[in-house]
């Protein structure tokens, strides 16, 4: 089964705890703090691996943690950081964050790697508090949550020839013919519903890949048929050869069918429009397709260049592949997304969490107050509440923040509940 659209759940690993300990050997007076840190937690990376073709796996296991860092030690010694969680994807995957919908990671070669969700990093022991007025802090920082969020992983076949036309045109029968490729061939429209790929090889040893992509139909940019099955896999494809049914057997005009495609095509993507494109008249072994080419060329013009061959009966394919050849050596890459150089990988994964505000407060319908907000939340939980200090200083945090401010504009009074995640505080003047 060929799938070529998953959404997944990835999660950075959690950094390791930091400890709270101090020297106790007996001929180290007033020893003094010596918790280490936690270790950072691990990355989740991406890799390409040629060997994949699909993204069935992901049908399987959808949710990827990496695990997290370990805790800190006594006598200053830190934790490990964990190892990053490598995740195999085929080449052609393009990884979009569901929520904002930006583009993460366009993988393409073998090899390639890219970070999805970043691990968090280790708390801090006890000895990175201490200070002339505080030499014995009893404070230390839990780890940091690792990023986490939902990603669409989509796949784009890589492929430098893309066929396309109607159902039926005799697409898949082209490319068995020119190629080692086996797809399914029968009557009946939609016979191919996954993009079928081979290699295909002229006579002067020029090579390359060509793909036979599901028919199209009217609407297919709005989702009708195969609709955006289809439209994904042209995406990458450098040079666009048009199949056209010249017989009429089904009843449609050659032209009419040539104008419904290309403006499907430049419906989903008007950069699809900017691919050089080759007209392909084929069945020409069939009554009547002789009088509609003619008339085709007529109604296109005499700029338009079309190669009538009959794939059966292997007409007209050495010319027709030396030009898709010829033309692949001028035609340029079409990269799908432009990242300035400020839109790294790193920058795009840290824009996931630096968009929101820093907190929001609203009311239940208790009247309670409820803090929410990505830096609040990380603050919450890399605080130790089982210790005087953290919590004192986790207040003048909140302080420093401006929440306590913010939530005497709310109109919050000396006793009040605020709540934070699922738990509850007393606002305290």
């Amino acid at each position: 089964m060929f799938v070529d659209h998953v959404k997944i759940y990835v999660k950075g690993g959690d950094g390791g705890d930091g400890m709270v300990g101090f020297r106790r050997e007996k001929y180290v007076p007033m020893g003094g703090p010596a918790g280490g840190d936690g270790g950072n937690g691990g990355d989740v990376v991406f890799v390409v691996d040629e060997g994949l073709r699909t993204l069935m796996d992901f049908r399987y296991k959808r949710n990827f943690k990496a695990t997290r860092g370990e805790h800190g030690m006594s006598k200053n010694m830190h934790g490990a950081n964990a190892d990053d969680l490598f995740v195999k994807v085929p080449p052609g995957t393009v990884v979009t964050d569901e929520e904002t919908g930006v583009v993460i990671a366009d993988l393409v070669e073998h090899g390639q790697k890219a970070i999805i969700a970043r691990g968090g990093r280790g708390g801090r022991g006890n000895s990175r508090f201490a200070t002339p007025a505080n030499p014995a802090p009893e404070l230390s920082e839990k780890g940091e949550p690792g990023f986490e969020l939902n990603v669409i992983l989509e796949l784009k076949v890589l492929a430098d020839v893309g066929l396309v036309g109607f159902p039926s045109v005799g697409k898949s029968t082209l490319l068995s013919v020119v190629s080692a490729a086996k797809p399914k061939i029968a009557e009946y429209h939609f016979t191919t519903i996954v993009p079928n790929l081979g290699m295909v090889e002229t006579e002067d040893h020029r090579s390359f890949a060509m793909a036979d992509l599901p028919g199209l139909i009217e609407g297919a940019s709005e989702g009708v048929g195969l609709g955006h099955q289809f439209l994904r896999h042209i995406e990458r494809t450098r040079v666009i050869v048009h199949v056209i049914d010249m017989s009429g057997m089904e009843g449609r005009d050659p032209y009419e069918d040539y104008l419904t495609i290309n403006e499907e095509l430049k419906q989903y993507n008007l950069r699809l429009t900017e691919r050089p494109q080759i007209i392909v008249a084929n069945k020409m072994d069939m009554p009547d397709a002789e009088e509609n080419l003619k008339a085709f060329k007529e109604k296109v013009g005499p700029d338009l260049k079309v190669f009538p061959i009959s794939a059966i009966s292997r007409q007209g394919l050495q010319e027709l592949l030396f030009a898709v050849a010829d033309l692949l050596e001028v035609a340029p890459e079409f990269p799908l997304e432009h990242l300035t150089e400020e839109e790294s990988e790193t920058s795009v994964m840290y824009k996931h969490e630096s968009t929101k505000e820093n907190f929001e407060i609203s009311r239940d319908d208790d009247g309670a107050f409820v803090l929410s907000g990505g830096s609040v939340e990380r603050l919450f939980k890399m605080t130790d509440f089982s210790r005087e200090d953290s919590i004192r200083r986790f207040a003048r945090q909140l302080r420093g923040m401006g929440i306590d401010d913010a939530l005497r504009e709310r109109g919050a009074k000396d006793g009040d509940t605020v709540r934070l995640l699922e738990f509850e505080f007393e606002f305290i003047e």
